[in-house]
């Protein structure tokens, strides 16, 4: 009878209320369409104001252009950050389950701050002056201090949603079935495509409400979109199964490394150390069946040898003593940095979809028919691509592949990876021939110093959105099943968090490539490339082509590590 139940039972997971999690009531992908409807929520109430920000502490808190850029950007960047905190609580302390009812919670009350502040005009700086608008007052003392705690909430809400929401939906499927693992890429798919979907609301109604309503209205929909989440993530909780936390993978990875370095060379023979550790070492009744499975890839190898210091010699104090699982545990992680250093790039790409590319558009022509098109609008092109494209390849490429490949996955991981790396190369290259035309229209109409809008549709740069966000949907749900598959379970949520963690210093990378290039670019007395208010007397072309060869590097730097790449037992 004992052994029927546990058959019943997902090992190692638990419901909602902490009771074992049976395979008849929880899990699949009817608990895993919770998350997707719930993704699009939770970026909708992101997206509707990082977005259009800088619009208001520019209008409203009276900031300078340079101050709310850095505040646009910190915030943003602070908030994929923190997504690693988010993973960390959910693989040591905290199911996914929890930890997304509290990022939420979280976010929800600093939204609540900046509607309040939006609301209440005393809460802000005066009304600049009309006659005099150099001397408008800057938000300052308990104004910048709400406006600040009401965006760093957010932030660490965000974080704790970005390190919890796609792990606790891949959590539902069954990755010891080639139809779990089937359906597990088809969550990540579509995942990226609800976030889009939320994205698309966000810049185009929210945005529109922010500049024609008044932004307590836009924060108002934030606020209420993220509350109204909560149960929308709750009425799926029957349903759910929740990984049970196993302890700190940090403290495992700390353990090892600090073996490796300091364990004594002298004791015990590598083989026997190996091999008493190995028959010594229990089985946890909490791992789940394909951890079970993969123990033998969690052995000390070949492969980075140094780690093997952890077992192969004596410790140095009772606390460093590392089980082969362990280093085989820390090894996969440390296999996975480069992977994930590699999308850092292409992130940096993307970062020029919200500043140059903007830029770009609003010298244009946005007129499509009577209606005229916003700059701030313009991540819609990436957006409905994204939307339009998902199904189609969900439905249509990988099947495709499977017949040609014969394989389970049809395109791997690292393949998916690969294309979007592949695009992002594409892309830029295609945003410097854009510049180029666009520069040739402005000399042709003798505008050149005008910042007038030119005789050219910004249609045309809605060619390099396109090709990011292809790449973005390749990369993206790539990177984020990549880190859920391959990555210990103890470490998962963590390992998935540097998938949003790659999008923060993608951001980073592209503010420090324009503050070099323009220090280089302007040494012995040259123009800048990317300095001064006309975009026309910049060479942002020059810079497209060296983001464009840091591209084709970097996706060089990848197949490097890609080809040597082996995927753990059962991944496909």
């Amino acid at each position: 009878m004992e052994e029927a139940c546990e058959e019943e039972r997902w090992i190692g997971y638990a419901d909602w209320r902490g009771r074992p999690a049976l395979r008849r009531n929880h899990g699949g992908m009817l608990a895993a369409s919770f998350v997707l409807v719930v993704e699009i929520m939770e970026n909708l109430a992101f997206l509707a104001n990082a977005s259009n920000l800088v619009t208001y502490l520019e209008r409203f808190m009276h900031f300078s252009p340079a101050r709310s850029a850095t505040a646009v950007t910190n915030f943003m960047g602070t908030a994929f950050l923190l997504a690693l905190l988010g993973g960390f609580m959910s693989d040591a302390y905290l199911t996914t389950y929890v930890l997304y009812l509290l990022g939420a919670l979280i976010e929800f009350s600093g939204l609540v701050i900046l509607t309040i502040q939006a609301h209440f005009s005393g809460l802000k700086p005066p009304p600049c002056p009309v006659a005099a608008p150099s001397s408008c007052q800057q938000a300052a003392g308990a104004k910048a201090a709400m406006l600040f705690a009401g965006l760093y909430l957010t932030a660490l809400g965000v974080g704790g949603i970005k390190g919890s929401l796609p792990a606790h939906g891949a959590e539902q499927l069954d990755e010891t079935t080639a139809r779990g693992r089937r359906q597990r890429s088809t969550f990540f798919n579509y995942f990226v495509l609800c976030l889009s979907g939320g994205g698309l609301i966000a810049v185009t109604f929210v945005v529109w409400v922010e500049d024609n309503k008044g932004w307590q209205w836009g924060f108002a929909i934030s606020t209420l979109t993220i509350l109204l989440s909560i149960p929308t993530f709750l009425s799926g909780s029957p349903f759910y199964r929740s990984k049970i936390p196993t302890g700190s993978p940090l403290t495992v990875i700390a353990k090892v490394l600090a073996a490796a370095i300091f364990n004594s060379a002298s004791g015990q023979s590598p083989c026997n150390a190996v091999a008493d550790l190995a028959a010594t070492t229990p089985v946890s009744d909490k791992e789940s069946d394909h951890d079970k499975k993969s123990q033998s890839a969690a052995s000390p190898s070949k492969e980075l040898r140094f780690l093997n210091r952890a077992v192969d010699r004596q410790p140095a104090h009772r606390a460093l003593t590392c089980s082969p699982d362990e280093v085989g545990e820390v090894k996969i992680v440390v296999k996975l940095l480069p992977i994930f250093l590699c999308t850092v790039m292409l992130s940096c790409c993307l970062a020029q979809l919200s500043t140059f590319s903007v830029q770009q558009a609003a010298t244009m022509d946005t007129r499509v028919g009577g209606l005229t098109v916003p700059p701030a609008s313009l991540p819609i092109f990436p957006v409905v691509f994204i939307i339009a494209l998902a199904p189609l390849y969900d439905h249509v490429i990988i099947p495709l592949a499977r017949e040609l490949t014969r394989t389970e996955s049809g395109i791997t991981q690292l393949q998916r990876i690969g294309i979007g790396l592949v695009l992002s190369v594409v892309a830029m290259a295609v945003a410097a021939v854009v510049e180029v035309k666009r520069k040739r229209v402005a000399e042709n109409a003798g505008l050149v110093d005008s910042a007038g809008p030119l005789p050219i549709s910004f249609f045309w740069v809605a060619l390099q959105y396109l090709f990011l966000g292809s790449a973005d949907l390749f990369t993206l749900a790539g990177l984020l099943e990549f880190f859920f598959a391959e990555a210990p379970a103890g470490m998962r949520s963590l390992a998935m968090s540097l998938s949003w963690v790659s999008l923060a210093m993608g951001y980073y990378l592209s503010s420090v490539l324009v503050s070099i290039v323009n220090s280089v670019t302007g040494n012995g007395g040259g123009h800048p490339w990317l300095a001064g208010a006309n975009l026309n007397h910049c060479k942002l072309e020059r810079f497209y082509w060296l983001m464009c060869a840091l591209s084709a590097v970097n996706f060089g730097h990848y197949i490097f590590w890609a080809v040597r790449y082996k995927y753990r037992p059962k991944s496909y």
